[in-house]
């Protein structure tokens, strides 16, 4: 695997020296939320900006998810504002499942290592943090800047809300459908470990420098759902 690795590393740095590395610095992406019958569940869309400050830059990214169904809402929301390494400064979100809803922020103190979680009409609660933190939002970005430098991210622990432990690994090189189109992609397996979470999911990116992340398949107890790119 470590052969594996190496080999992918360089073919990605080889590709990357032609182009800017990284995700574009503004960006909208939308997805089609699928069943795995094809039929469309709902819509997401991430939407990335890197803003230039009075005295630093920062990325700006927000992801948005309505898969609601008759009688049952499901809506969910997140807004990321990070440095130009992708550590986290700040991370709202919130969610409506059913009659369940939830609203909080984790603001990320990273000279002090420690990262402040409130939720709205709730508790608060203090994480301690490693050396450049990221919530799950801004992790998107730094993964794509790694595949386009020939680097797969260490194992890691990122934070949306709760903190989970993330690892991923690539797997080759694969075609799949997207928008009715046949496209090589590369693909990673992602492994998702929480308190009450352990999960494995795919995404399989594109092979360009920017990293699109093109098809997203996660098994759940219902079945394995899709987010797939709408060109």
């Amino acid at each position: 695997m470590k052969i594996l690795a190496c080999a992918i590393a360089l073919a990605l740095v080889a590709a990357a020296e032609k182009k800017p590395a990284g995700p574009p610095t503004e960006e909208s992406l939308n997805y089609s939320i699928n069943w795995p019958t094809g039929l469309s569940l709902g819509e997401a869309r991430l939407k990335t900006q890197r803003v230039k400050g009075e005295s630093a830059e920062r990325w700006e990214t927000e992801f948005t998810l309505d898969a609601s169904v008759p009688g049952f809402p499901v809506v969910e929301r997140a807004r990321s504002s990070a440095d130009p390494e992708f550590c986290s400064a700040m991370l709202e979100k919130s969610y409506t499942r059913g009659k369940r809803k939830s609203d909080e922020i984790t603001t990320f103190d990273q000279q002090g290592k420690t990262a402040k979680r409130e939720t709205k009409g709730g508790g608060k609660s203090d994480l301690s943090l490693q050396s450049c933190a990221k919530d799950a939002v801004a992790y998107l970005g730094y993964l794509r800047r790694e595949l386009s430098q020939g680097r797969l991210p260490p194992h890691q622990t990122i934070y949306f809300g709760a903190p989970y432990r993330i690892s991923v690994q690539y797997t080759g090189s694969q075609q799949i459908t997207v928008s009715e189109s046949r496209v090589e992609a590369d693909r990673l397996l992602v492994t998702l470990k929480g308190e009450k979470t352990d999960l494995n999911f795919e995404i399989f990116f594109s092979k360009d420098a920017a990293k699109t992340p093109l098809l997203v398949k996660v098994p759940l107890q219902l079945a394995t759902f899709t987010a797939e790119l709408i060109k």
